[in-house]
């Protein structure tokens, strides 16, 4: 799912395209995609864009007169900008926004849709739609630590809730816990000052260097190459490949459709965290400490 860095590139990507630019129609291309009823697709055409915005991880594009569009690309969800009039790809399309600069396509390469569009009228609409998760990067330390520490989950359920935190997701919590060498599993309400000091210090700079990496990476293209999996990263994706930080080899727990990668010797002391899966197959042979997993 892109997060805080991918949607930052994506916005300002946008601004450089269609910013003053009057949307000129919105062809929509799955009758799933479109969530809302009322404002109607032929109220919003026609409107000057006044600018973008991100709210969580939904990107917003602001037209005149309070109208807003919002697109949540949940998991499979991307962007592409294209020759005035492109086509909507028929195997993963889902809407294109027409301009006189260009199309922007909407695709999702997932069968379950869950990729979403939302018209709105009125900041009090567009609001309902913010779940109220701080900004980490327009906060300072105490408001963090006073959020943080509000919250009732664990460390990684924390940073990726965006009722706690805004724009972070599975794969930069992997990166930020990696660098402030804590357990994912870790309860905010256990921490010391120190230690909440260190995760705030690596949100900021995990966030900001992946910004300005994937920034790089783009260049003056729209981007293309919109992924949770890069090669530049330490623990996420890289189950059993070694750590960058001490060579042990990175650990994975699988949760639903998600999951957790991390370092036992960087972050849990050498304590092997149980997979619920592995765990319920291994039994008694569930290795405890990294060391145990080595031997086997």
């Amino acid at each position: 799912m892109p997060e805080l860095p991918d949607l930052t590139v994506y916005i300002e990507h946008l601004e450089a395209r269609i910013n003053a630019q009057t949307l000129d129609d919105i062809r929509l291309a799955s009758p799933f995609v479109l969530r809302s009823v009322e404002p109607g697709v032929q109220e919003v055409c026609g409107r000057k864009v006044l600018g973008f915005r991100r709210l969580a991880k939904q990107l917003v594009f602001e037209l005149e007169d309070e109208y807003f569009i919002v697109i949540h690309l949940m998991i499979s969800g991307r962007l592409q900008w294209q020759k005035p009039g492109a086509p909507v790809p028929k195997r993963n399309g889902l809407a294109a926004f027409d301009f006189a600069t260009g199309s922007l396509l909407f695709t999702e390469a997932s069968k379950k849709k869950r990729a979403s569009l939302r018209l709105v009228r009125g900041t009090d609409q567009l609001a309902a739609l913010d779940p109220g998760g701080l900004e980490v990067l327009d906060v300072d330390l105490p408001t963090f630590a006073a959020r943080l520490r509000d919250s009732n989950h664990t460390l990684k359920r924390a940073l990726t809730d965006q009722h706690v935190f805004a724009g972070i997701g599975n794969a930069y919590s992997d990166e930020i816990l990696l660098r402030a060498k804590l357990s994912p599993f870790k309860r905010p309400r256990d921490m010391k000052d120190e230690e909440v000091q260190r995760l705030f210090n690596a949100c900021l700079s995990v966030l900001a260097e992946w910004t300005d990496l994937l920034r790089s990476k783009a260049g003056d293209d729209f981007p293309k190459k919109v992924t949770a999996f890069h090669p530049e990263m330490a623990v996420h994706g890289k189950y059993r490949e070694p750590c960058p930080v001490c060579g042990s080899p990175v650990q994975r727990i699988r949760y639903a459709e998600n999951e957790a990668n991390y370092c036992a010797r960087c972050q849990t002391g050498g304590r092997m965290l149980a997979d619920r899966s592995l765990s319920r197959l291994l039994k008694d042979n569930w290795p405890k400490r990294l060391e145990d997993l080595e031997n086997l």
